[in-house]
């Protein structure tokens, strides 16, 4: 494990090397704050995690959204070292994807030693397309939230595609948010998940006015149902960042998973096509 101090030294070294500060020099505190979801350098990040998030730093990104991996929640560093090599590189660790599970109290903790604000369910802890199994999911992620509440995190949950599917009628995505609490359970909207899964986020952003404080923002290749680079894609990012109000957006996650050439290139590319817009 890298000590601070080295960490530093090798920051201070790698900077020079790598034309850090030309990269930030377009970033500014009036410019909105993009993050990215760690998942898109999850190869990196299990490698050297402290190298990849100076990588990170170096194109522009502020807030990190963590992922739980093989190597734990922090990719093998503890909670109070990810939140110190965050805020070294002038970062913050908004976020993090975990499970609802039987570790959720360990969660809960790393999650508060970490200083993270948001702890997202990343995926369905049950996965039965039915109504009555999305209403039980639905109670569950409002318990989750009031353990989450009373040691000052938000909880919250990731959708993919399955949960845009319907059982007599009713889009389950429908019924989870129609049966938890808005103070409770705060929804990480994927964007690009939805118009994989057939819909239109501004539709939900108008049935559930204010229900979505983080997205992913991720362009999705149609044919291939994957992801690739901002505007080669079915999504049509600039009308979305015209509705973040209506949405009530508060964080922008950047998520890739499959690459053209590279992540950091890959991520290059997204942010440019954000300066752009």
């Amino acid at each position: 494990m890298k000590t601070r101090r080295g960490f530093l030294k090798q920051l201070s070294i790698g900077t020079l090397g790598m034309g850090m500060l030309p990269t930030l020099a377009w970033t500014n505190t009036n410019e909105q704050q993009f993050g990215v979801q760690l998942y898109s350098f999850r190869k990196a990040m299990a490698k050297d995690p402290l190298m990849t998030l100076q990588q990170i730093a170096a194109i522009g990104i502020k807030e990190i959204e963590s992922a739980r991996s093989k190597k734990g929640l922090y990719y093998g560093l503890s909670p109070e070292e990810m939140k110190t090599a965050c805020v070294d590189l002038g970062m913050t660790l908004k976020s993090g994807h975990v499970a609802l599970d039987d570790n959720f109290q360990d969660t809960m903790e790393q999650a508060v030693a970490s200083g993270q604000e948001y702890v997202i369910c990343s995926s369905m802890p049950s996965r039965g397309q039915t109504v009555d199994n999305y209403k039980k999911v639905a109670e569950a992620f409002n318990k989750a939230g009031e353990a989450c509440k009373k040691v000052g995190l938000k909880f919250g949950y990731h959708n993919h595609e399955y949960e845009f599917e319907s059982e007599n009628g009713q889009v389950l995505y429908d019924v989870l948010m129609d049966n938890t609490d808005p103070d409770l359970v705060h929804m990480e909207l994927d964007l690009g998940w939805v118009i994989v899964g057939g819909k239109d986020p501004l539709d939900y952003f108008k049935k559930y006015p204010g229900r979505f404080p983080l997205w992913h923002l991720k362009d999705m290749n149609m044919k291939k149902r994957e992801s690739t680079e901002f505007g080669k894609g079915g999504l049509d990012i600039k009308t979305l960042m015209r509705h973040q109000e209506a949405s009530g957006v508060k964080h922008i996650f950047i998520e890739q998973e499959e690459y053209a050439s590279t992540p950091i290139e890959s991520m290059k590319h997204n942010m440019a096509y954000l300066r752009n817009l």
